[in-house]
């Protein structure tokens, strides 16, 4: 999201409480932030996700916002740029999340662009792009030809989502509202070959607010989630269920503040996470890592 709303920001803060209530008090173990860099290139000015590659081990997709190239970007924890994915005949409408995880076939990974952000409710189906992950090597850049694209709507209607997850076990994805409270979250089919449009229905609500990124862990099932003042964790010690999972309530992780952050990612081994924001005029913005103790 290029412009924040100051009033959503005011709204949220005023439903912390809630946030928290709904959230233990109890933290689970994580190192306080580790400040790995600073995000100066100017290609990555409105980072608005993450997600840690599987195909290249130790580096992190991401991709900016509304009206910015179809574009992906893989970066080591310097936040160097190593390749630059570009999608063919594609539109940047309002990219706000990515994932990586399972698709149809089992042998590979895949990269999910949502293209899911619709601040003012107006747009009547959303987006998700999706390609077998690719791997660096000598170019600087790719460009896609074909690329998969799930079309879907919201079962009860238009709204603004900026949150989507891949479920590793079943391989169904995830979005979630990010306008209205409780948060509504809708599961949509990964299927092989997407033609028709698919409508995602309301499989859960959850007593937060604002949410803005989502990620599952692909070694435990754990999920993480953020809005802009707390990271929450549900820890999946049972093989649960996303749905399942989720039904508990989160537990709150001590979060570095972000000027606007809008993206976190677990990192592939699962001991820990990453978190960046988008860099507004004239402020600071850095990726940072969390250390599962």
């Amino acid at each position: 999201m290029r412009l924040v709303s100051f009033a959503l920001i005011f709204i949220g803060m005023t439903l912390v409480g809630c946030d928290e209530e709904a959230a233990s008090q109890t933290t689970i173990e994580f190192a306080p932030a580790e400040r790995l860099a600073e995000n100066t290139d100017p290609r990555l000015r409105e980072t608005s996700g993450i997600a840690a590659s599987h195909a290249n081990p130790g580096l992190i997709w991401t991709q900016n916002d509304s009206g910015n190239e179809p574009e992906i970007y893989l970066v080591d924890t310097d936040l160097n740029i190593k390749l630059t994915v570009r999608l063919a005949d594609i539109e940047n409408r309002d990219w706000e999340d990515i994932a990586v995880g399972p698709g149809p076939d089992p042998a590979k990974t895949y990269v999910y662009i949502g293209d899911i952000g619709d601040n003012l409710g107006v747009y009547p189906y959303k987006f998700i792009y999706r390609f077998v992950e690719p791997k660096a090597g000598s170019t600087e850049v790719i460009t896609l030809d074909k690329v998969d694209r799930i079309v879907f709507e919201l079962e009860d209607g238009m709204k603004d989502t900026e949150s989507l997850m891949v479920d590793p076990q079943s391989k169904k994805l995830y979005v979630l509202s990010k306008r209205e409270f409780p948060a509504s979250m809708y599961e949509i089919e990964n299927i092989g070959n997407p033609r028709d449009t698919i409508t995602a229905p309301k499989v859960l609500t959850l007593p937060m607010l604002s949410l803005v990124a989502a990620d599952c862990n692909h070694k435990d099932g754990s999920v993480l989630m953020k809005n802009y003042t707390n990271v929450y964790c549900w820890e999946n010690k049972g093989n649960q269920s996303i749905i399942t999972l989720l039904k508990a309530n989160p537990k709150t992780i001590a979060y570095e503040s972000e000027p606007q952050g809008e993206a976190i990612t677990w990192a592939v081994d699962g001991t820990g996470f990453y978190t960046l924001s988008e860099r507004p005029e004239g402020q600071h913005s850095y990726l940072y890592f969390y250390a599962r103790k």
